[in-house]
């Protein structure tokens, strides 16, 4: 029996040898594995289109609206007048047209490249998105190093709001509304509107020695009429009496006050809006290398 098992291993020249393919044959792959390859080539595919434009289109529409309101801002305030249009670059409208066009300019790079499967575009979004993480983080921490050099900025920024308090409606809005929402008056003191040519107690109008409405501790008569000359000569009485009608500290001790009580905010904030872009700039990296290897294969 030994003897006949062995000479069944020689294959005699006349002996049919089976020359079929079979599954332990190491040069042939096998059709599960190829089934198995292809059904990851169709899940890739699937993935490129479910993860890139819909997480796009919600910060493209942003974008989109940023950019309306500041060029409605811009329009509706003449800037483009011929005797304005020089002074359009320190226009703060022009923050929102910039930030709304590279917001929307970005978005729409990274909606098109993953629709389109394109990697250059996809690099291009993926690459500004790093920057735009790298710059925030970068301010972040030159702000929080600097911060009696950010204090002397926004003091020289509050009172260039009050020097052309009446000349820029901008810069009025927002000193009215730093104002109102702090209840406080001018940068130091209430007297900061001395720098004021019409609040300014040698200004000839009705204004002088005066402060505007929005530093009044209660500009509504009745509750319900707006009384815009609440502040009318407030300049001339002394704290003691001036505090029952106008606010007496000033905006830069508000500010800090109410950055300290919201510090852990403005934090949680800051980190949440840090981790959205770096979870975006993740899914765009993993969206890329799929792509990359979807046409390898393909």
């Amino acid at each position: 029996m030994r003897r006949y098992l062995g000479l069944k291993r020689i294959f005699l020249p006349w002996s049919r040898r089976d020359t079929t393919q079979n599954e332990s044959s190491p040069l042939i792959p096998k059709a599960s594995s190829a089934k198995e390859d292809d059904e990851e080539r169709d899940n890739v595919t699937t993935e490129s289109h479910q993860v890139g434009p819909d997480n796009r289109q919600d910060d493209s529409l942003l974008g989109l609206v940023v950019l309306g309101l500041g060029m409605w801002g811009l329009i509706s305030k003449q800037s483009f007048a011929q005797e304005k249009i020089g002074s359009i670059g320190t226009d703060p409208m022009l923050i929102l047209v910039s930030f709304g066009f590279v917001l929307t300019l970005l978005c729409l790079s990274g909606c098109v490249g993953a629709l389109r499967e394109n990697c250059s575009l996809l690099k291009l979004f993926s690459a500004t998105v790093l920057a735009l993480i790298t710059a925030q983080v970068l301010a972040g921490i030159v702000a929080y190093s600097l911060q009696d050099q950010v204090g002397s900025y926004l003091r020289s920024g509050m009172l260039a709001a009050m020097v052309h308090y009446q000349d820029d409606l901008d810069l009025r809005f927002i000193a009215d509304e730093i104002q109102t929402n702090l209840q406080c008056c001018g940068a130091d003191n209430y007297r900061d509107w001395e720098l004021n040519i019409y609040y300014n107690c040698s200004a000839p109008g009705v204004l002088a020695c005066g402060v505007p409405a929005t530093c009044c501790v209660d500009p509504l008569e009745n509750g319900t009429v707006w009384n815009s000359q609440c502040g009318l000569g407030a300049q001339l009485l002394d704290e003691f009496s001036a505090q029952s009608v106008i606010f007496l500290g000033g905006c830069l001790g508000g500010m800090s006050r109410w950055i300290e009580q919201h510090e852990g905010l403005i934090g949680t904030v800051g980190i949440v809006v840090l981790g959205v872009q770096i979870l975006t700039l993740f899914i765009s990296t993993r969206l890329l290398e799929s792509i990359q290897w979807h046409k390898m294969y393909m």
